[in-house]
């Protein structure tokens, strides 16, 4: 190979491999090197890949001339990456030899598994409120028609599965909304406290059916106004799902505390910054969960979530919003000692 071949190898990023007649690699280039961790310039072909459906297309394009595409899975990361390979046949003064190039496809495997979850997931959530619903009609219309009591008792059972439906769709379209403008930050002056003060009095009858009480308390002491950019609505949707979680997931006759804080150089933003955090003296988790309790429909359990009406998409919304105005969402938690749901959000100075 010449050493202008070479130096075009050299500048494409994406892994390159130059396989000649004798199923030997004839060149590499960096990215290359560095996929396969080491220079294998020399080595039988079947010595570097070791996955035979891979091979068969190498092969094919030697004997046959045929370009054909295969996949390669690399194991040796910390994360399994996956590679769409492109087998080109070319001319070498040898004869025929066959380029391979490595295309990272990892992350579209990921969507693309995501996808597939997200789907199973709403068939599974949605699926089993129906399958109450259709067993309930069917019995009324049977054995129970004519049985005021039970009617009354299937209705009743039969509007809570109908009104789980309900949230769930809401949420599903508040995600969309949230993951779609996620992109644009808001602009408009959000006074914190006053969005605090506004949401805790909307969850005061939420709080006394469950013997809870709401507290608010400002740490640092400050009498500025907590200014942010932000967007009013989604920002109170933030604020009402973690307060209804401490209430849902605390303690009865306990307390949630929303505390709030202004730092005039807050390091994740190297500049101001208001927190918001949110307190519940529960029961708590174990910290196990917590990388993935953003997820949808992540539940750390399952049962009791569903009796409380919840979706598992909310901490997942909460998130998006958070990131949309370009804030840092924070979860503490240890078993017997409740959590603390901290959001984190740039102040206007």
């Amino acid at each position: 190979m010449s050493a202008f071949s070479e130096d075009i190898l050299a500048a494409i990023p994406m892994p390159l491999l130059l396989v000649g007649p004798d199923e030997r690699i004839r060149a590499m280039n960096p990215a290359a090197v560095r996929l396969f961790s080491g220079s294998a310039t020399g080595r039988h072909v079947v010595t570097v890949l070791r996955q035979p459906a891979l091979l068969q297309v190498v092969e094919r394009a030697l004997r046959s001339g045929e370009t054909g595409d295969g996949r390669y899975v690399d194991k040796n990361l910390a994360r399994e990456a996956t590679y769409k390979v492109r087998a080109a046949p070319v001319q070498d003064s040898d004869g025929n030899c066959v380029l391979l190039s490595f295309e990272d496809i990892t992350d579209l495997e990921q969507a693309g598994e995501m996808r597939r979850d997200f789907v199973a997931n709403v068939s599974h959530e949605l699926k089993t409120p129906l399958t109450a619903l259709l067993g309930f009609i069917e019995t009324l219309r049977g054995a129970a028609r004519n049985d005021p009591e039970v009617r009354e008792r299937f209705l009743s059972i039969m509007e809570r599965e109908a009104q789980r439906m309900n949230r769930l769709v809401s949420d599903l379209l508040s995600l969309s909304r949230v993951e779609s403008a996620e992109r644009q930050q808001p602009t408009d002056p959000v006074n914190i406290k006053a969005l605090v003060d506004s949401t805790i009095l909307s969850l005061e009858s939420v709080a006394s059916a469950e013997n809870v009480r709401l507290i608010t308390q400002r740490l640092d002491n400050g009498t500025e106004d907590l200014i942010v950019r932000g967007d009013r609505d989604q920002l109170q949707q933030v604020l009402t799902n973690l307060i209804e979680n401490g209430i849902k997931y605390g303690r009865n006759g306990g307390t949630v505390q929303v505390l709030l804080s202004y730092s005039a150089r807050e390091l994740a933003f190297r500049g101001p910054g208001v927190q918001i955090k949110v307190v519940d003296d529960g029961a708590g988790f174990d910290p196990i969960h917590i990388p993935r309790l953003t997820e949808r429909f992540y539940r750390v359990d399952n049962h009791r979530s569903r009796e409380m009406g919840g979706t598992g998409l909310g901490l997942a919304i909460a998130k998006h919003i958070v990131n949309r105005h370009r804030g840092r969402f924070r979860i503490e938690t240890e078993p017997g000692k409740g959590a603390s749901f901290t959001v984190l959000l740039p102040a206007l100075s």
